[in-house]
């Protein structure tokens, strides 16, 4: 085959990242949530030929980090390992997440870094040494602002996010001087308008900047858990100051030139809504204070729900991906979340949902289609793809379905980040081959062994399996152990090549699977769900 954009040297990799994640616990649904995401999206462009570069990672120092551990009578070194290589890791593998890099903010690549980039701005006057008091919150790693608290029923101020008590800190800290960006910072949201998404995270931000930025206190000196401060070591850098600098020092940042021209600024930085500020507004005004480019777009997604409260330990519904997997298969599990909740959006899982969507669209729609067609090929023309002799109006609407179907699908994922809107003009795709197979009756087109009836017979099924080859490529940044499964019935892999080097845009070309391709029917695609044990 040619080569791929992502095999061309010097070109600007689509570049995405999801945040680096604490690693005080293992992971849960929220995590698998965005780095899924972050994982359809990379994949999709690569299915576009493009150069792409997906980052994930941890962030491992902070006072959270460190109470943790010694919670656990452990160094913090020792938590982060345990948990990096016993939790984070194996789950990303299991989700199939096809990560480029995976950073941790303990590595000597980013702590060197951090040291540089922070030195520098100090020799630019950029930082200065000051004293601050006010509330903190541990778990955000973040000083609040008295209008950001929330009250309890007896008077304690609490973190609105986490709902628990805050601290009331005091230290002679050193600071960005923060409060000089806001008119660049709003004169750039003014130019870039697709650079916070969705709009309602966009206003919000640009409502919080307008009432004025304060100077941002960028160490601490209460605890030794950190990255030293290079000129003053009895401070360590703001754990947040040292975590937004990964997207840098993953990639090359005063390490390593050409790669870092090749793939820094991020395309998009994929963040979780209570964490945009850091994103949006602080890290953009570092990289204008060191003359570095800003990312393309900062996109919050929404809070997943459980009974009405933001999944979470600390409020005790943190899921384990596992927990679903284990029961509706790890494609269907990436599937779900994207299919069910629109981006951006907070939304509500369940488990009665996530069984109803799976009976109705992946086994009935999809799976049962893909079962039907291979079926039927078997049935009628011994498992070898018949050619397409007798095309009519009816063949006509399905390849103008399919042309609309890729031309939303690919504006909606790879432009849009509107995942679910995507995956519904796939789905609605489905259903309309399933409606004409419906109406074409081949079982009974198969009773006529006239010429022509075998020249019908044999239309409706090259449509119908040509249609599912598209349907292989689109759905396989989403669900790529299916689609492969898919791809291998149809006896594409023979004709056409790996699935994974397919390119969505040209997967509208009508006529690309072979007469004569060799189609099994395989395994089922999405088995029927057993109910789950009771306890």
């Amino acid at each position: 085959m040619a080569a791929t954009g992502s095999e061309k040297q010097g070109a600007k990799a689509f570049y995405v990242t999801t945040p680096i994640y604490y690693v005080n616990d293992a992971p849960h649904l929220g995590h698998a949530y965005t780095t899924v995401a972050g994982d359809v999206l990379t994949r999709w462009h690569r299915q576009r030929g493009e150069k792409v570069w997906y980052l994930t990672g941890t962030d491992e120092h902070g006072q959270k980090i460190m109470r943790t551990a010694e919670a656990n009578d452990v160094t913090p070194q020792a938590w982060c390992d345990k948990l990096v290589e016993e939790a984070w890791k194996p789950l990303w593998e299991h989700l199939n997440i096809a990560n480029d890099d995976f950073i941790r903010t303990t590595q000597k690549r980013h702590t060197d870094r951090v040291q540089e980039f922070v030195q520098d701005l100090y020799d630019k006057g950029e930082i200065y040494k000051g004293g601050y008091e006010g509330p903190y919150c541990v778990g955000c790693e973040e000083y609040k602002l008295p209008g950001d608290l929330i009250e309890a029923e007896d008077g304690t101020k609490l973190c609105p996010i986490h709902k628990k008590p805050v601290e009331i800190l005091k230290e002679e800290n050193y600071f960005f001087r923060l409060s000089e960006y806001g008119p660049k910072l709003l004169e750039f949201y003014e130019a870039n308008p697709g650079f916070i998404q969705p709009e309602s995270a966009r206003n919000e931000v640009v409502n919080f900047v307008k009432q004025g930025l304060q100077d941002l206190s960028i160490s601490r000196s209460t605890f030794d858990w950190g990255i030293p401060i290079p000129w003053d070591e009895k401070h360590v850098i703001y754990v947040w100051v040292d975590a937004l600098l990964n997207y840098a020092t993953a990639v090359g940042y005063n390490e390593n030139p050409a790669k870092f021209a090749e793939t820094f600024p991020a395309n998009v930085h994929l963040v979780g809504k209570d964490i945009l500020r850091f994103h949006a507004v602080i890290w953009p005004a570092m990289l204008m204070a060191q003359g570095l480019p800003v990312p393309g777009r900062v996109a919050a997604n929404g809070w997943l729900m459980v009974g009405g409260e933001k999944m979470s330990k600390s409020n005790l519904t943190g899921i384990k991906p596992q927990d679903l997997t284990s029961h509706f298969g790890v494609d269907a599990y990436r599937w779900y979340f994207l299919r069910a909740i629109a981006f951006g959006s907070d939304g509500s899982f369940s488990w009665e949902d996530f069984s109803a969507r799976y009976t109705s669209e992946l086994a009935n729609d999809y799976g049962n289609l893909a079962s039907r067609v291979a079926a039927m090929v078997g049935k009628y023309f011994g498992g070898e793809l018949p050619a397409s002799t007798a095309d009519g109006d009816a063949e006509k609407a399905i390849q103008d379905g399919l042309a609309k179907a890729v031309a939303t699908a690919d504006l909606k994922i790879g432009e849009e980040l509107d995942f679910q809107g995507g995956i519904l003009a796939i789905f609605d795709f489905v259903k309309q081959v399933n409606g004409y197979i419906t109406e074409q009756e081949p079982w009974k087109v198969a009773k006529d062994e006239s010429e022509e009836g075998r020249a019908r017979l044999a239309t409706i099924l090259y449509t119908a399996a040509e249609s599912l080859r598209a349907v292989a490529v689109l759905l396989n940044p989403i669900m790529p152990e299916t689609s492969q499964a898919l791809w291998d019935s149809l006896g594409a892999e023979a004709s056409l090549g790996a699935l994974a080097t397919q390119p969505v845009q040209s997967s509208a070309t009508w006529g690309q699977l072979p007469a004569g391709a060799t189609v099994t029917k395989g395994a089922v695609l999405f088995p029927r769900l057993e109910e789950p044990k009771k306890d």
